[in-house]
């Protein structure tokens, strides 16, 4: 099976994790930047972009899809940067998927995928146990997270007015086109998200605050609908760190039946 895995990069040289879990991604850069990679990463398939595809995530995003789902592939991966490694619960165990295994298993959920008529999958968001459901192993109309997807054979790209909500707007365009996506829920990924807590820089988190996602989420609700859509009041939601009255992420109600 013939599936590429990408992962897109900018002004983070110095710190690609995902290379040191899968060497194999292919980095996708600006340009102006790919000397900086090499140097940096000198065994990494560095792959320069034009200038005009960065600026928001949305754009080096649709520009990997334009690419790779017109050559003979049958998926195309994309990874985030800064994704550490997968993981899984198993036995009332939290495992580490390891490298080796990664690809193996990313070609036995893609042929999952292809059986069910999905063209689009992914991972559980969250990597807490109490995330997964296991009466549930997987699911066909829950949001898939940005950090992690995989694209089969559609025409669908990801909305430039909000990109840094683009997952669950890529979510809503597949469920609304396909009426299904696939969500493994017994898996998961661990990555530093924005760099909430960690120091990370580069990449999203460059212009990223909370007036901005507070405007992505109305521009969300906007597109789809306030039935559809809806802000995050719940209190779990709250940081320990710095409390807040919602959660930077919307709720997503998908009138589509199913699990």
């Amino acid at each position: 099976m013939k599936i590429s895995i990408n992962s897109p990069s900018y002004k983070r040289a110095w710190g690609v994790d995902i290379l040191k879990y899968l060497p194999e991604c292919r980095i996708w850069v600006s340009e102006e930047e790919a000397q900086e990679y090499s140097d940096k990463n000198p065994a990494a398939n560095i792959i320069p972009v034009d200038p005009k595809h960065q600026g928001t995530k949305t754009r080096i995003l649709n520009h990997i899809l334009d690419v790779e789902l017109n050559r003979d592939l049958d998926a195309v991966a994309i990874l985030d940067d800064d994704i550490a490694y997968f993981g899984y619960h198993e036995n009332k165990k939290r495992m580490k998927m390891p490298p080796e295994m990664f690809r193996i298993w990313l070609e036995k959920y893609t042929v999952l995928a292809m059986d069910l008529g999905v063209h689009f999958w992914g991972v559980n968001l969250n990597q807490d146990k109490q995330s997964y459901r296991e009466y549930t192993p997987f699911s066909m109309t829950s949001t898939i997270g940005g950090p992690f997807g995989v694209h089969i054979d559609h025409p669908l790209r990801y909305d430039d007015r909000m990109p840094t909500k683009d997952d669950y707007d890529m979510s809503l365009q597949q469920l609304n086109r396909y009426r299904r996506v696939l969500r493994l829920n017994k898996f998961f990924y661990v990555a530093k998200q924005g760099g909430s807590g960690t120091g990370q820089k580069g990449g999203c988190t460059i212009g990223r605050n909370v007036s901005n996602e507070i405007e992505q989420n109305r521009r969300l609700m906007k597109k789809w609908g306030s039935n559809i859509v809806k802000f995050d009041f719940n209190p779990r939601s709250h940081s320990s760190k710095k409390i807040r009255n919602f959660d930077i992420n919307p709720v997503v109600n998908v009138p589509i039946r199913g699990v």
